[in-house]
């Protein structure tokens, strides 16, 4: 999912998102430990991507805050 296209979900959906993410992400790690992946550039989109969430869903909350 791109940028763009994060920053319209809501923080409910988004959380929702990062959380699914991130349990994918670990099982990929896990599995790329057993038996490598065919193409493991994948772990690190993975892992920017639920950086960029994270980010997103910060700014997020600190405008609600304002």
């Amino acid at each position: 999912m791109k940028t763009p296209e994060l920053r319209e979900l809501s923080v409910k959906d988004l959380k929702e998102r990062l959380e699914t993410d991130k349990a994918n992400f670990a099982r990929m790690r896990i599995n790329h430990a057993i038996s490598p992946l065919e193409d493991s550039s994948k772990i690190g989109k993975a892992r920017r991507q639920i950086a960029r969430m994270n980010t997103i869903m910060a700014q997020k909350l600190n405008e609600d805050k304002k």
